[in-house]
């Protein structure tokens, strides 16, 4: 999978360093997959969750942080919709949120 806004991963763990390592992780095994459906991205990442319009959120370190992403799975492109602490996940609305 192609996976757009890495810069937005980089920008979040220089805010919160504890999200580097799990974001890193993260990216190398979307990086590697080739997706056809979401029950491909749950064979990989079980906790996935599914929430419409081709999206899916990721748990990243612990459950601290939510990862949402817009999938194409035909172009095998991964969008970063949303990345930010449990809390402010809680404030958007998932189905819609695409911040820059």
């Amino acid at each position: 999978m192609r996976i757009h806004n890495y810069s937005r991963l980089r920008t979040f763990w220089q805010q919160f360093p504890d999200a580097e390592k799990p974001l890193r992780a993260w990216y190398r095994l979307v990086e590697c997959a080739d997706w056809k459906s979401p029950a491909d991205a749950k064979a990989i990442f079980g906790s996935v969750d599914f929430i419409g319009n081709n999206r899916l959120v990721f748990n990243i370190g612990g459950n601290k942080y939510r990862l949402i992403v817009a999938v194409n799975y035909g172009f095998h492109v991964a969008y970063v919709c949303f990345l930010g602490t449990h809390k402010r996940y809680d404030q958007v609305d998932a189905a819609s949120v695409w911040e820059d």
